[in-house]
């Protein structure tokens, strides 16, 4: 990384500057770190073993279920990525920046994008995974974002070209979107958000659209918490309990149960501290039932994670999903400093910073012995991507799509007028964002197979196919 660029960091945003004078001191910054620098990937001296790097983010979770993790991980080099946050952060921080520094994602895969329902019942589409949420280059969400879709093209076995226009459509859309949002006030970047239903009617491809359709009026039809408490509970007495279907769902044994059963009622009365007031009125109708550990994603397994179940006085179900919180991987790999000690807290603000809405019962809390958590529902209309049904043309759609919706989470905490004169007017950027994906995919894939050489020698556990 030269010099300058590793050190240099501009103001997020000053409010005393025009637009104008915003843009072309981002233009100027160019010229000291050009956009082709951005497309540069090299393995550097002495690079820390990935294996290693997998190793010490295993430390302090859950070991029975490490074996699960890495099992995960080992399914494809799509599947290794989404799980090896860590390894490309250490990455990033030896290349080149802007030294634009704003809120970042953290973990920018495209299956950490999609649609859910607001508070409101508006269904949105939006960034729905925060765990590494922290203060950073802007351009690191981009470069995970848009590699993560050539790894997940070569994963469908889509051609080369097919992969590398994935990639340029993320950071071209990235871009026109920044500049859209660089003409608007504070307050109109704030009030924006992407109608889920009108972004699907984007579409070219008819088959496709109908496939989302469906899927977004079932989800607007969905009442998560009743349906799910017909398929998840049984009553044990005049107690609703969550049934177990393990490994991934179970009430926890031996130590962990009464770490469990111990810090629970703690867990959540300090969770409700940290809700508005007509929050903690609305959820003191209802009383812990239950609470289970539940096996999540592929990076949070591990980690203690698990799902609560609330009921009124009436028989109403709220199920809530706690996750464990743990040090953004950014941290110690950014020049910039967080503002909370609380990981909870860092997550549940750094997403009501980058999302257009949250879900209302977003909150933090921890335990007795300083373990940090969120909480949030369990499920409200969420609508994922589906990649296994996705032809090129829908991949590429898709890209544009989450690059879109990552310029504007961008947007509420950066300055998108110094970044839009960054970036400029040309493919220059898309250029250099797509060249980059392609060689660190490579660079993915040597990493993956090197933890298929540690699992074969025993260096990582693996449980059984699940």
């Amino acid at each position: 990384m030269e010099e300058d660029s590793k050190h240099t960091a501009e103001t997020a945003f000053n409010p005393i500057a025009s637009k104008a004078e915003r843009y072309d001191k981002g233009a100027s910054i160019r010229k000291k770190i050009p956009l082709a620098k951005h497309g540069e990937w090299n393995s550097f001296k002495n690079r820390k073993d990935p294996v290693d790097i997998l190793i010490q983010t295993s430390v302090g979770r859950v070991e029975s279920l490490l074996p699960i993790r890495y099992r995960r991980m080992m399914e494809s080099p799509f599947s290794f990525y989404r799980g090896a946050a860590a390894i490309m952060a250490a990455d990033l921080a030896h290349t080149p920046i802007s030294g634009i520094n704003l809120q970042l994602c953290g973990d920018c895969h495209l299956m950490n994008f999609g649609g859910f329902a607001t508070p409101e019942r508006k269904l949105v589409f939006d960034i729905n995974d925060f765990d590494e949420t922290y203060p950073g280059p802007w351009e690191w969400d981009v470069k995970r974002l848009a590699t993560s879709f050539v790894i997940a093209g070569r994963w469908r076995k889509f051609s080369h070209k097919n992969c590398k226009e994935f990639a340029f459509n993320v950071a071209d859309s990235y871009k026109r979107h920044m500049l859209d949002y660089s003409k608007l006030s504070a307050l109109q970047i704030w009030y924006a958000d992407i109608d889920l239903a009108e972004l699907i009617e984007l579409g070219r491809d008819k088959d496709f659209k109908e496939f989302d359709q469906k899927r977004i009026k079932k989800a607007s039809e969905y009442t998560a918490h009743e349906k799910e408490f017909a398929k998840m509970t049984y009553f044990d007495g005049a107690r609703a309990r969550i049934k177990d279907d393990p490994p991934l769902i179970f009430h926890p044994t031996g130590d962990l149960e009464k770490q469990v059963a111990k810090e629970g009622e703690i867990i959540h009365n300090r969770y409700l501290e940290s809700l508005s007031e007509e929050k903690q009125v609305l959820l003191s109708r209802y009383k812990l039932h239950d609470i289970v550990i539940k096996v999540v994603g592929v990076g949070s397994v591990g980690t203690l994670c698990g799902i609560s179940l609330l009921m009124s006085a009436t028989g109403e179900p709220i199920f809530l999903q706690f996750k464990e919180a743990r040090k953004s991987v950014l941290e110690g790999n950014v020049k910039t400093k967080g503002k909370y000690s609380h990981q909870g807290e860092r997550i549940v603000m750094g997403q009501k910073l980058m999302q257009s809405a949250s879900d209302m019962f977003l909150g933090w809390t921890d335990d007795s012995k300083n373990k940090f958590f969120y909480i949030r529902q369990l499920r409200d209309a969420k609508v994922k991507p589906v990649l296994e049904v996705m032809k090129p043309k829908n991949m590429a759609e898709y890209a544009k799509a989450c690059g879109w919706a990552l310029a504007r989470a961008h947007a509420r905490s950066g300055d998108p007028s110094l970044i839009s004169g960054y970036i400029g007017d040309n493919n220059e950027f898309a250029n250099a964002i797509s060249e980059f994906s392609v060689l660190y995919a490579d660079q993915n894939e040597s990493d993956y197979n090197k933890m298929l050489e540690a699992i074969k020698h025993g260096k990582l556990p693996i449980a059984a196919e699940i």
